[in-house]
Parts: C-alpha cells; sequence; structure tokens
C-alpha cells in the first residue's frame, strides 16, 4: 500500500473503480507541473470521464495496464474522495461523524451506528479524531449483542 492516492485512466472495464475528479472538487495537485505533463501527455482533462481517482487503500484495485500517476492529497481532499466513493447509508453516517468533531453529543450511539453499518474502526478513527481504544472498546460491544 501506498501514502498517495492515484490518479488513472479507466478503460471501458474499469468505470466502476475510483472517482471521478468532478465529484472530488477541486484539488491542489491539479495545479502541480507532473500532474499537467502527465495529463496533457494522456490528452485528458480534469473533466474527463476518463480520469479517476482512488485512495491510497484501493490503489491495488487499479488494472496493471493503466496509466496510472501517484498524487498527494490533503487529509480534507481524502475525505472528499472517500465520502465520493462511499454508497448511500455509509457516507451518511460518515457526514454525522464529521459533524461530530464539532459537537461531542451522543458519541456512543453515533460511534454503535457507525460500527453497525459497516464504517471501519481505523476510518472512525480518521473521521471522529477518537482514540482508537474506544473505537474498538465501541465495536466490541455491538459485536457482543
Amino acid at each position: 500500500m501506498t501514502d498517495d492516492a492515484y490518479l488513472f485512466l479507466a478503460d471501458g472495464s474499469v468505470t466502476h473503480l475510483g472517482a471521478p475528479l468532478a465529484l472530488v472538487g477541486d484539488l491542489e495537485c491539479l495545479e502541480t507541473p507532473a500532474v499537467r505533463g502527465w495529463l496533457d501527455a494522456h490528452g485528458v482533462t480534469p473533466a474527463s470521464t476518463a480520469l479517476r481517482l482512488l485512495p491510497p487503500e484501493e490503489t491495488g484495485s487499479i488494472p496493471e495496464e493503466a496509466e496510472k500517476l501517484p498524487v498527494p492529497l490533503s487529509e480534507e481532499e481524502l475525505i472528499r474522495l472517500r465520502h465520493a466513493l462511499a454508497p448511500g447509508a455509509l457516507a451518511r453516517v460518515e457526514d454525522e461523524l464529521l459533524a461530530y468533531r464539532d459537537c461531542a453529543g451522543e458519541r456512543d450511539a453515533l460511534l454503535h451506528r457507525a460500527v453497525a453499518v459497516g464504517v471501519p474502526p481505523h476510518r472512525i478513527v480518521q473521521l471522529t479524531g477518537e482514540e482508537p481504544e474506544t473505537v474498538a472498546s465501541v465495536a466490541a460491544r455491538a459485536a457482543g449483542r
């Protein structure tokens, strides 16, 4: 696994992989000479539907033959990318977890719901800033029910 996200060109068989840049929004890396040169070399623009982006934990699913480029993303950009890739229920709970940073009301209930819908504990830690031990404790209690 790498710490970089990857831009890649999706052919017709892998259009389900990654997020189109339009769903993620503006990325600082798109202004770098390396990314601009890579886009120019492949004759694509950031608006191209063939241009996709995957977070570091999913880059192993990019086909070997695909044209790809590692790109650094800020934490906020990674959150937007993961949100763009998340299915409906997961995305709603992730939105609540992000809101949690600003208010601590009903922490255990929210953490329990996040575990119940399948948000991985490491992701809950990233989104909430809670200690891993706290999230593990809530997950263990949820599994014990």
